[in-house]
């Protein structure tokens, strides 16, 4: 997707910046409108442009604010017609700007009743797994790991931390304990619903061969968790959400975080510690590799924080 700027900037800004983001190879249209804007009052000026570099046009923008108040609008733009830069259209890069990743995992990740809801219906739906035969097991961890949105408040960990956004840190880590928490207490609780009930008995449970998997993780396994680490990030930082349902099968923290609630239900200690310890290994592997993405896009592509 190419770039869309609506930047609503003072009048005695708007020359300056016409003349600045004039001189981007990278802007393909330029356009105002004077005294269109309402809130904030001054003119509006329409960007298009392509993805590489875009991050000049904001830096350009943000130079208005010392005239006054600037609004800047980003959106995507399906496609670019245009001879003059028809070579360099082409040849463009598919990267976000760091604004809409932040934006993308605060919008996925903020604790609202949405994201609680989803990560309740996917510790449920998991603790069921654990207490099924193997077809119908495969299909409760993959659906769980798809409803539950628990790949980005870690995410948003790194993100962070590269970008020196303290109070992004905060948030993150905070959507991300309360949000597994809730997977592991509506595990807990599905268990003992499941038991109560006599659909399910701690001998389906302890007996089931996925738990020993989960529990001692192989070589093999913690390179396919390493690998859905970089490629999460990789996806949130370019914003492709719409595919973060790969990364989240093939790691295992949803499995593990109920694993982590059926077993304290269980009263089964040796267990909890094992899901626990899985689940933080997977939860390290998306901070470390976390840290190498974004640090490695900050360093060699955008080079530059986002505007507050």
């Amino acid at each position: 997707m190419y770039r869309s700027f609506t930047i609503s900037a003072p009048p005695a800004a708007s020359d300056g910046l016409l003349a600045s983001l004039e001189r981007l190879d990278q802007v393909v249209s330029l356009s105002i409108e004077r005294g269109a804007s309402v809130k904030p009052p001054g003119d509006v000026i329409t960007v298009h442009s392509l993805n590489s570099r875009a991050g000049d046009v904001l830096r350009a923008a943000d130079e208005a604010h010392a005239h006054g108040q600037v609004s800047i609008a980003t959106a995507d733009v399906a496609s670019l017609v245009d001879r003059e830069h028809a070579e360099a259209i082409v040849k463009d890069t598919d990267e976000a700007l760091w604004e809409e990743t932040e934006a993308g995992v605060r919008h996925q990740s903020r604790p609202t009743h949405n994201y609680l809801l989803l990560m309740a219906a996917g510790g449920a739906v998991a603790a069921t797994g654990f207490l099924s035969t193997p077809p119908t097991q495969t299909i409760a961890f993959v659906s769980a790991s798809v409803m539950a949105p628990g790949f980005e408040p870690l995410a948003k960990v790194p993100l962070a931390i590269v970008l020196r956004r303290w109070t992004m840190l905060v948030r993150g880590l905070r959507s991300a304990l309360l949000g597994y928490l809730v997977i592991i207490v509506m595990a807990a609780l599905s268990y003992l619903l499941l038991e109560a009930t006599g659909a399910a008995t701690l001998k389906n449970f302890v007996g089931n061969k996925e738990i020993d998997k989960l529990a001692n993780p192989t070589s093999l396994d913690i390179l396919v968790s390493s690998c859905a680490a970089v490629a999460g990030v990789t996806m949130v930082a370019s914003r492709r959400f719409a595919l973060l349902a790969g990364p989240l099968i093939a790691l295992a923290l949803i499995p593990s975080a109920a694993m982590v609630g059926v077993s304290a239900a269980a009263g089964e200690a040796d267990l909890v510690a094992q899901a626990s310890l899985r689940l933080g290994i997977d939860v390290a592997l998306v901070f470390v590799f976390g840290l190498i993405v974004a640090g490695l896009k900050q360093l060699l592509v955008h080079r530059r924080r986002p505007l507050r």
